[in-house]
Formats: C-alpha cells, sequence, structure tokens
C-alpha cells in the first residue's frame, strides 16, 4: 500500500484529489496539510510515502517544505504538484528534492500513475517540466557550460540506438509524453513504452529527464 500524504492551501483542491486517491485499491490517503509547516509536521506523525505538494502557501511555501523534509532521514518522496510551470520553479523544486513536478490539470489517471512511479524510485516530470529543464540545459549551454567532451559522450552512447529509438530519444528530447510520441510517430503508446525502456538500458539512465539531457549534450535538438 503506497502511503500519501495531500498539501495544498486549496481545501477544495484537497478534497479532489483525495477523491482521487480514495478510488485506488493501492493507495491510501494518510492525511491532509494546508501549508509547508503543517507539512513537516504531518509526515513526522504519519511516516506518507509520497506527498503531493503545492508551492505557493501560507506560513511556509511547498519548495521550503521539500526542503526540510529532502533533509531528514528517509524522507517521503515529494511530487509538486502546482497551477505554475515557470522554468526557475521546476529547477528550484528538484534542487530542493523533489521527485515529481506535474501541473494541476495533469489528467486525473496520470497523477495516479505518478504517485506509483514515484513511489517506485523514478522520478516523473510532466513534458512541460521536461521543456523547462531542457531550456535550463541551454542556458547553460550558452553560458559556455557543457564541454566537447561532454558533447562526444552523448553522442557515442545515442550511436548504439536503432533509427526508431535515435527518434523517440529526441522526441523525449523535446518534452512529448508516451501518447505525443505515438501520435507523431505512428506507433502505439505501448511501443513506445518498450522503446523508452530500451533507451534506459542502452543510455544508462533512469528517467526522461535524463534521456533529454543526453540528447541536448549531444546538440541535437
Amino acid at each position: 500500500m503506497i502511503r500519501v500524504a495531500l498539501v495544498d492551501d486549496d481545501a477544495l483542491v484537497r478534497s479532489a484529489l483525495g477523491l482521487m486517491i480514495g478510488g485506488q485499491a493501492d493507495i491510501e490517503l494518510v492525511g491532509e496539510g494546508s501549508n509547508g509547516a503543517e507539512a513537516l509536521e504531518l509526515c513526522a506523525k504519519r511516516q506518507p510515502d509520497v506527498v503531493l505538494m503545492d508551492i505557493r502557501m501560507p506560513v511556509m511555501d511547498g519548495l521550503e517544505a521539500t526542503r526540510h523534509l529532502h533533509a531528514r532521514p528517509s524522507p517521503p518522496r515529494v511530487i509538486v504538484l502546482t497551477t505554475f510551470d515557470a522554468d526557475e520553479y521546476v529547477t528550484t523544486a528538484l534542487a530542493a528534492g523533489a521527485d515529481g513536478f506535474l501541473l494541476k490539470d495533469t489528467p486525473p489517471a496520470d497523477i495516479v500513475t505518478a504517485i506509483r512511479q514515484v513511489a517506485a524510485g523514478d522520478p516523473m516530470l510532466s513534458p512541460s517540466a521536461t521543456a523547462s529543464l531542457i531550456r535550463q540545459i541551454r542556458a547553460d549551454s550558452a553560458a559556455g557550460n557543457p564541454t566537447e567532451a561532454r558533447a562526444d559522450a552523448a553522442l557515442a552512447r545515442l550511436a548504439s540506438l536503432t533509427e526508431r529509438e535515435h527518434e523517440v530519444a529526441l522526441a523525449v528530447g523535446r518534452g512529448l509524453s508516451n501518447a505525443e510520441i505515438a501520435k507523431e510517430l505512428y506507433l502505439s503508446v505501448p511501443t513506445v513504452k518498450a522503446h523508452v525502456g530500451r533507451l534506459f538500458d542502452k543510455l544508462g539512465t533512469t528517467n526522461r529527464v535524463q534521456i533529454a539531457i543526453c540528447v541536448h549534450d549531444a546538440d541535437l535538438l
């Protein structure tokens, strides 16, 4: 059973998320909070596996709460769930220790999938969050941070891919979801998932963001 806590200052949002979680046989809602300070107390008492965390809240915001939680021994995994997808929020949330970043307009089924995926140890980012990270990488590149050796290493890793895997890698690098990739490449969603799984193995990555970084390092976008 995956133990989940909800932290959001909007009672209606908490109610909607609670109803969604309550309908899952393998997920249990163990508590709710309306600000970051309550999140810290709640997690200490209830020990959730995953926290759905809003960003803008009174008393203590979600980013600060995530930093405090991440500094604890055996911290819960945190999915930032927000209406704001500004680049600085994405990078700050991940730097604070968040394991996922989703927008509140994400379909309920995708939020449930994200909870299960993050609980299993695999980070989950919305396509827009992935795109934000890519923009940040590009900004770093413009500042002269990536090296030629890093680009060569990325190209060498990508050279092991088949033509179709290469196409899927580029699509992931652009921040497309599996459904969007399937539509663009005329594939089924299960086939895209299989290709992404092979990309993890061949590129030595564990999530889609790392694939996107590899693609960008190779200067293919």
